[in-house]
C-alpha cells in the first residue's frame, strides 16, 4: 500500500473528494445533529462546509449562489432543510455559543 506521501496530487485531490463525500452523507444521515451542536464542538457547520466550497468554487472561476454551494452540503435547499429539520436551540446553548464566540474574538 502506497504511502501518503507517495501519492500523486491527482489521487490525493480524488481521495479527499472521497472523504468529503463521506462527511456529507454522514451528516445526512445525521439530521439530529444540529448546527449550533456542531458549532460548539467543533468551531464549523453546515453553512461553513458551503461556504467553504462556494470559496473553492470561486477560486476556480466558477459562479454560483451561497445558497445553491450551501444545497451541495445539505443536500437540499438550506431553508428547507431548516423547516424540515432544525429545532429550536435552548437558552444554554446559545449562551454557550455566544461566549464561545466573545472567547475567540478576544473578550
Amino acid at each position: 500500500m502506497p504511502h501518503p506521501d507517495d501519492l500523486t496530487d491527482a489521487q490525493r485531490t480524488e481521495l479527499d473528494a472521497a472523504a468529503f463525500r463521506r462527511l456529507l452523507a454522514h451528516l445526512d444521515d445525521h439530521k439530529e445533529v444540529q448546527n449550533i451542536d456542531l458549532m460548539l464542538l467543533a468551531d464549523f457547520c453546515r453553512n461553513c462546509l458551503g461556504d467553504w466550497w462556494l470559496e473553492a468554487v470561486a477560486e476556480r472561476g466558477f459562479e454560483l449562489s451561497r445558497a445553491d454551494a450551501r444545497a451541495r452540503v445539505y443536500g437540499m435547499d438550506p431553508d428547507a432543510w431548516k423547516a424540515q429539520h432544525q429545532t429550536e436551540t435552548s437558552p444554554e446553548k446559545l449562551e454557550a455559543f455566544k461566549a464561545k464566540q466573545a472567547a475567540k474574538a478576544g473578550g
